[in-house]
């Protein structure tokens, strides 16, 4: 599909993928049946991805937006500067985002300070009568407090309501300032799931940060597209003869703008990076790294190999393959011997659950149900070798319970009672304390490399059994929890009943 870098709004997944967030009719496989990847475009959705019977609830008990995604990354933009333009109530993530922020920082070896980000403030008279003229005097100020090489504007649902001209004021202060200011539109009602976020910020980097007219190719340079975690892509990399260029989190200005320099993109998950790879290639030339996320040993293996392919060192790839697999697997066989038989539940991101699911079922453990937050039917580039969904299922086999739904608690409990697992593997925060009042360990991935690679297999064999030493704990505070809800939900076997029940 063709990305448009010609206008300041990025499509939003819905429109350009076709990405849903509610789901509950089968298994994993039946669902990559329904995707674009497997069976082209379904009736009625044009050329924007496949028509999935979606379902619609009631009522949404938490969740994230696209604007929290752009304060994150662009506030972890080492020498920028993020303005977010709403009421202050908007910026109260902020100080997650900073722990957050110092611990990728540590995680990667740099210096550990506190990352910086201003708020417009809107009021209530400025609701009334705009603030442009407020947004303008912020990035001003931005620029004489902090002299930063770049400006990031998140807007919010405010500035959407009331329609400030955000765009042409950021135009008018990048003139007098020299610098880019760069506008990007994220307001939280616009997309029904946050990572469009990703999207948005990656577009606005995409149209004026990232060289046009690179003076020259670096073909020892791969750019890869991260989140905050420790950096296990530099000396994996360097083995195939390669340099890495972190982005977009806890880069530097001048990373983001050599990505057009690159001799290919690739991430580890492609629900992070679908845009951004797909439009270095189209727009600047990067191609783009069509295989499987690197998780389990065929994913890694391909995901390497097609490294190597891109960059002409087949032979330094296929040595590193071999002397990894040598060196691992009698590690992974000890692992397997004393995890065969356990039950694994996932519940993260999309694409990130694919690949954990793939590592557990290397290491011997049964995984039964997943939740993911959302499902995007294809990706920007529409490759199959991007088909995350589909890998999982050929290369480790079905999972029967699957789950599309945005983390919420009351549904959460019913998913757990269909599988009863012995553990979850949880990313985001919220659900591992309501997993702790079940009795289950759970193993909360906060280091997005983690579980990457093949020391990623090891990495969560042992925390798996560390999490799982811990069990009693869980079992006593279960024992000493109740949970806020009716007996009749409790037993209710269908965790999306009341969404059947209002489109009855």
């Amino acid at each position: 599909m063709t990305i448009n870098l010609r206008t300041a709004v990025v499509e939003n997944r819905e429109q350009r993928l076709g990405t849903i967030i509610a789901w509950d009719e089968g298994s994993a496989a039946e669902l990559a049946e329904q995707s674009e990847f497997s069976r082209g475009c379904g009736p009625g959705c044009g050329s924007k991805g496949s028509k999935i019977c979606e379902l619609q609830s009631p009522f949404t008990q938490g969740g994230s937006c696209s604007e929290q995604v752009v304060q994150s990354i662009g506030a972890s933009i080492l020498d920028a500067i993020l303005v977010q333009h709403s009421p202050i109530g908007c910026a109260a993530n902020h100080p997650y985002n900073n722990i957050n922020f110092r611990n990728a920082l540590a995680r990667r070896n740099l210096p550990v300070h506190n990352n910086t980000a201003l708020s417009t403030n809107l009021t209530e008279r400025d609701m009334v009568y705009g603030g442009v003229e407020k947004l303008q005097e912020t990035i001003r100020e931005a620029y004489r407090r902090h002299a930063p090489k770049a400006i990031i504007i998140a807007t919010s649902c405010a500035t959407g309501i009331i329609g400030d001209d955000v765009e042409t004021a950021a135009r008018e202060v990048q003139e007098e300032i020299g610098i880019p200011v760069v506008p990007i539109f994220c307001e939280g009602f616009k997309s029904k799931h946050w990572s469009t976020g990703f999207d948005a910020i990656q577009h606005g980097i995409l149209r004026q940060i990232v060289r046009r007219n690179p003076p020259r190719k670096q073909e020892d340079l791969v750019n890869i597209i991260i989140l905050p975690g420790t950096d296990v892509y530099t000396p994996m990399l360097a083995e195939l003869g390669l340099r890495t260029n972190l982005v977009v989190n806890q880069a530097t200005v001048e990373q983001l703008e050599q990505m057009s320099e690159a001799a290919a993109s690739v991430s580890f998950c492609y629900t992070l990076a679908s845009y951004i790879t797909a439009a270095l290639e189209q727009e600047f030339g990067v191609p783009e790294i069509k295989a499987p996320q690197p998780y389990g040993f065929a994913g890694t293996d391909a995901w390497l190999r097609a490294i190597g392919r891109a960059t002409n060192r087949e032979a330094p790839t296929e040595a590193y393959i071999a002397r990894e697999h040598a060196r691992v697997k009698p590690i992974i066989a000890e692992l397997r011997a004393k995890l065969q038989g356990l039950k694994g539940y996932v519940a993260m991101g999309a694409s990130f659950a694919h690949g954990i699911v793939v590592v557990l079922r290397e290491l011997g453990v049964e995984v039964p149900g997943t939740l993911v937050f959302h499902h995007d039917p294809t990706y920007d580039s529409g490759d199959p070798e991007r088909d995350t969904l589909g890998h999982l299922v050929d290369q480790t086999g079905d999972v029967e319970l699957f789950t599309v739904g945005v983390r919420q608690h009351y549904q959460f409990y019913n998913l757990l009672q269909r599988v009863k697992p012995d553990f979850v593997v949880i990313r985001h925060g919220g659900l591992s304390p309501l997993a702790s009042r079940f009795g289950l360990p759970s193993l909360q991935i906060g280091d997005t490399t983690f579980p990457l690679g093949y020391q990623g297999i090891i990495n969560m064999g042992v925390e798996i059994l560390a999490a799982l030493g811990q069990r009693k704990f869980h079992e006593d505070l279960a024992a000493h929890s109740s949970l806020p809800y009716r007996k009749s939900w409790l037993e209710e076997a269908d965790p999306f009943a009341l969404a059947r029940a209002a489109s009855a």
